[in-house]
């Protein structure tokens, strides 16, 4: 089962692997990034930052979208980390159970699109216009979204802060 599905660019940290991963109660933390599956570096470190009781998986899009369709999925507990919003439209488009997106950390450290300025819209999101476009195509699918980047705050509706 997912329990969550985040948009955290920085993946796997501190606030993922003991906040978010004890607020939920999670015993698994899936990444699905193309990027981090095809590099053993960033996958060996974004590994380390998890507690050993918690089980780790890092997969490229195709994969683990087959692994969250897979019904052994539903016995866990996953929170589910993407680091773009095209990848979290991906998986709300091809698997189904996830019935809660989490924007948290974007646009801070996300590759530049030439010389153009993303626009902040809280201190940890900061979008470009097209990443607004996708941001309301996740809206659209009619998953409850939020922004929050830590359980302690309180969250926001989406829609509330892209208007």
């Amino acid at each position: 089962m997912i329990t969550l599905l985040r948009l955290d660019e920085r993946l796997i940290h501190g606030q993922i692997a003991i906040k978010w991963a004890r607020h939920l109660s999670v015993d698994h933390i899936v990444v699905i990034n193309d990027e981090a599956a095809n590099n053993d570096i960033i996958k060996k470190s974004l590994m380390m930052a998890v507690p050993p009781n918690i089980k780790v998986a890092i997969k490229g899009m195709e994969d683990g979208i087959m692994l969250l369709n897979d019904p052994r999925a539903g016995s866990m507990h996953m929170l589910v980390l993407v680091g773009t919003p095209q990848e979290v439209l991906q998986l709300l488009n091809r698997v189904k159970g996830i019935n809660k997106v989490n924007i948290g950390n974007y646009g801070r450290v996300a590759p530049k699109d030439g010389t153009e300025f993303r626009k902040t819209y809280r201190n940890n999101l900061y979008l470009y216009e097209k990443e607004v476009v996708v941001l309301k195509d996740i809206l659209n699918t009619g998953v409850e979204c939020i922004y929050q980047t830590t359980p302690e705050e309180n969250a926001e509706q989406l829609k509330n802060i892209i208007k």
